[in-house]
């Protein structure tokens, strides 16, 4: 994994907009139902090629295919591992429930054509990992698209859903306990990791899991229940990632990537110990949003593991607001003085902007403008950092 040697590197968290004709088909795809196959995957190679050479305009120096072939960040694995199959039917994030206003609010929002992230299916079986198909396709294609390009990106990354947020999204009817059924899905999602690394890529494990689930499965629970949740997560997690090296992986932690209160959040503070257990060399967090922006000090109480880097957060993918770039360099610097060396960190968003087709707050123009911002402000935090 690059660090930022002679300039702040820029890189995003994974997921892009996606264009209406695709995103149609993927609300589909995402409830099983048919779709031409020919036409879906055309779809997803001119969105993959449209969205590379966007990121590559706007000077982002590691980008990936913006997860154009997945219907979410997550659900997508119903159609690469067995054992899963009806709905479930999750809890609402704790916030949002406490501000009836607010859901009538957003009401309008819940009605939009957009992939359900509430809904996902369950475990009804035995989970493996039983199609590489998918897995090897979105490999190979983000691979040629990327050797087409006029320019390159530094480095190319490809996401994947962590054990844990599989294991609590997608719930379970089948497995005599939790411990057994995130264990057995963290052997299947090792068939996914492994392949993203012997393809050439840096794998990205997004875990909101380790953050988000406080206020959602275990909004009533003591937050001592909570940690030895993270704990058994990122235990999990490092079953998956057993014969990956540290430097190959960055592990993406949120809150939830939706715009809303968000003051039921566990602190940055009670988790980053925690964190730091998983054999990764890189963490992805939020650092941007309103309720998280003062977090920067948490890597002065807790400092990263040595050779571990930080990708700062310092866009924020909820609102329309397009950062000034001295914001960026702003919080650029800021994260760079709490871990105590720049080189150490790069710059990205808080989250995806697209996390589930369909789903996300910022109008398509003004993500490309949010993520040129974001280039623009980490040359300037280049001059200041690193010159």
């Amino acid at each position: 994994m690059l660090a930022s040697t002679n300039e702040i590197l820029t890189t995003h968290a994974g997921s892009l907009p996606r264009p209406p004709a695709l995103l149609e088909m993927l609300v589909r795809v995402s409830k099983r139902e048919p779709v031409d196959e020919a036409a879906f995957t055309a779809a997803v190679e001119s969105a993959t090629r449209e969205t590379v050479a966007k990121q590559l305009a706007v000077g982002l120096h590691v980008g990936n295919d913006g997860e154009q072939p997945r219907e979410s960040f997550l659900s997508y694995v119903q159609h690469r591992m067995t054992g899963f199959g009806g709905t479930s039917q999750r809890p609402i994030m704790r916030d949002i429930v406490h501000y009836p206003s607010f859901l009538q609010l957003k009401a309008p929002d819940f009605a939009r054509t957009m992939v359900s992230l509430m809904s996902a299916p369950k475990a009804i079986g035995p989970v493996t990992y039983a199609d590489r198909r998918h897995v090897d396709a979105e490999c190979e294609l983000m691979t040629r698209v990327t050797a087409e390009q006029p320019t390159k990106f530094r480095q190319s990354f490809m996401t994947a859903a962590s054990p844990g947020i599989v294991a609590s999204a997608m719930l379970n009817e089948y497995y005599p306990s939790y411990d057994e059924y995130v264990t057995a899905v963290a052997d299947a999602l090792a068939v996914e990791y492994r392949t993203i690394v012997d393809r050439g890529f840096v794998l990205q494990i997004d875990a909101p899991d380790l953050a988000m689930e406080r206020h959602t499965s275990f909004a009533d629970k003591p937050l001592a229940d909570f940690l030895r949740y993270v704990d058994t997560n990122v235990t999990a997690l490092n079953r998956a990632l057993a014969d990956i090296p540290e430097e190959q992986v960055r592990l993406h932690v949120c809150w939830g990537n939706y715009e809303g209160p968000h003051d039921d959040d566990v602190p940055l503070d009670e988790i980053l110990p925690r964190l730091y257990a998983a054999n990764v060399g890189a963490l992805v967090v939020s650092m941007a949003n309103p309720r998280h922006a003062h977090e920067h000090r948490c890597f002065k109480h807790y400092p990263l593991p040595a050779g571990m880097l930080l990708i700062a957060g310092v866009v924020d993918p909820t609102t329309n607001y397009v950062e000034h770039p001295e914001v960026v360099a702003d919080r650029i610097e800021l994260a760079a003085t709490a871990v105590g060396d720049p080189h150490r960190v790069l710059a990205g968003p808080d989250c995806g902007f697209a996390t589930a087709a369909g789903l996300g707050e910022v109008a398509e123009e003004i993500v490309w403008e949010k993520l040129r911002a974001l280039t623009a402000g980490a040359r300037l935090a280049t001059e200041r950092l690193l010159r």
